[in-house]
């Protein structure tokens, strides 16, 4: 009779594959490599939640005596937003409340940081472990990468960055719109250095994306003969450098901007003004 057929350590995935040494563990660090991908879930869990929440509320988002408006309701084009908040009027009527009034634009911005560079390499070990650290197998039995579906999808990245650049671009017009008194004319408070804020690291993080210095000079052959997309394309270089730390700042951002036009729009408390 001949012997059941076992299972060799090299026949595994990740660190278990045939050209790695057979060690049965897992992995063999000691340190605590699981806290990254840890606090990783937990940020993004906490935006999601936080995110999901305020833009189905409905409420406290829109400040009528300075034009505050939060980057989650923005633009808001149906009849159900508050006339002021039409910034580019009303193009749909009631919207069910199983939709977000922002619907016009979220999903789009959703997909925009899906599939992001930085955010794909952050919940690919944070949420599908595909591997959960270096040098720490994943549990899955085979990896195909992103050439079927669903993760293919990944691959329109470039075309949520257009969206993102108009959305940021939507977001620059509602922060320069901010500059209103109570009594009308130019104003200036605490919530316009926090939209101005929201809007230009929003600026950094989209231009950062590498689909953008993909655009600027990832087809040139001759950077000489280009000054003018070879200045832009160094420039988007260093942003994206920082990429990774832009991505998570501007989550803190929006979230920072939607709680303090919701704190002043509900009257909690009273915008700190300098001008009018």
């Amino acid at each position: 009779m001949s012997a059941a057929p076992t299972t060799t350590p090299e026949s595994g995935p990740g660190v278990f594959s045939r050209t790695r040494a057979r060690i049965s563990e897992r992995t063999l660090r000691t340190d605590k490599w699981w806290i990254p991908p840890l606090l990783t879930v937990l940020g993004l869990s906490a935006f999601i939640i936080y995110a999901t929440v305020r833009s189905y509320v409905r409420t406290a988002y829109w400040v009528e005596d300075y034009h505050y408006l939060t980057p989650f309701y923005s633009p808001c084009v149906s009849t159900d937003c508050v006339e002021g908040a039409r910034h580019f009027g009303a193009w749909f009527g009631h919207i069910p409340a199983i939709l977000p009034l922002g619907f016009l634009v979220l999903p789009f911005l959703l997909g925009f940081r899906l599939t992001c560079y930085y955010y794909r390499k952050a919940y690919y070990r944070a949420v599908w472990f595909s591997p959960p650290a270096c040098a720490v197998a994943e549990p899955h039995a085979k990896y195909t990468g992103e050439t079927r579906l669903p993760l293919i999808i990944q691959n329109v990245h470039r075309y949520f960055f257009y969206v993102a650049v108009l959305v940021s671009l939507i977001n620059t017009y509602d922060a320069i719109t901010a500059f209103h008194g109570k009594g009308g004319g130019f104003g200036f408070g605490l919530g316009n250095i926090v939209l101005l804020g929201n809007v230009i690291l929003l600026w950094a993080y989209t231009l950062s994306c590498h689909s953008c210095r993909h655009i600027a000079g990832g087809r040139l052959k001759h950077f000489s003969a280009h000054p003018v997309r070879y200045w832009f394309w160094t420039q988007v270089s260093t942003l994206n450098t920082r990429h990774m730390q832009l991505a998570w700042i501007t989550l803190f951002t929006l979230v920072l901007t939607d709680f303090y036009v919701m704190l002043v729009a509900s009257g909690t408390i009273s915008d700190l003004r300098f001008i009018n």
